[in-house]
């Protein structure tokens, strides 16, 4: 029996177990199972492994996308440039980390984002997440910005964010876990009441699957949308890199 699973802090939130099971019984897949590990922290990592040598596969969440590399034996270069892993696979004993939340997040923006030449986007957060995020807008020729607490050189603060600097950017992507279940009613601390139907709202978030911060969106008249689809389409990517000869 192969073993996959996700590895994280707290994992009620998440998707991925009746995803890829329900993924398994829909395509007969018989030989596979997905289970979700919690670690209280990342050195519990090789313990975690040492207990299950049946596993093959792992996706990787909140907050460890960033810690578990020192972890790992190899970086697919995509994960090594963006410098967070999403996605490892364990092959003869050796562990090679990837991302396909950059992969999931590039395909569903050009679907939901009209891209144009001076197209500028808000950051929210600096986690792995924004990481892959980033990785993709820069893709796009979308230039950002960073929001956050304690900004990165040229980021900005959340107080700083003013009716002009909103203007000025169409997208607003969050990549924090605010409004994640069971905290449903956080939200990123943006001055919504300065949002207009020109802009776009991504939340990454997916559970529940209409954020406050989506619901504030839509109340300006802004488009919206949900980190879903980028789940379907991370979770395909990393079966692909799972089952790759």
């Amino acid at each position: 029996m192969r073993k996959f699973g996700l590895i994280g802090k707290k994992l009620g939130h998440s998707f991925s177990k009746k995803y890829f099971t329900e993924k398994f019984t829909r395509e007969g897949i018989n030989d596979a199972v997905y289970d979700l590990y919690e670690l209280e922290s990342i050195e519990a990592f090789p313990a975690l492994l040492a207990r299950e040598p049946e596993l093959v596969g792992l996706n990787v969440t909140v907050p460890y996308k960033e810690v578990v590399i020192p972890f790992l034996d190899e970086l697919d270069p995509a994960a090594a440039r963006i410098g967070a892993v999403n996605t490892i696979r364990i092959q003869n004993g050796r562990k090679t980390g990837y991302n396909t939340d950059y992969i999931g997040f590039k395909h569903t923006l050009e679907k939901f984002f009209p891209v144009q030449p001076g197209a500028k986007a808000l950051v929210l957060g600096t986690g792995g997440a924004s990481k892959a995020v980033v990785a993709a807008l820069d893709a796009l020729q979308i230039a950002h910005t960073y929001v956050s607490r304690n900004p990165p050189a040229g980021g900005v603060t959340y107080e700083e964010l003013n009716q002009e600097m909103l203007a000025a950017h169409q997208l607003i992507i969050n990549t924090t876990p605010l409004g994640m279940y069971p905290a449903t009613e956080a939200c990123p601390p943006l001055p919504y009441e300065h949002l207009t139907p020109a802009h776009y709202l991504y939340d990454l978030v997916y559970n529940p699957e209409n954020t406050t911060f989506m619901q504030k969106g839509a109340a300006a008249g802004a488009q919206v949308m949900n980190g879903l689809d980028m789940l379907y389409q991370q979770a395909d990517a990393a079966w692909a890199i799972w089952n790759r000869r």
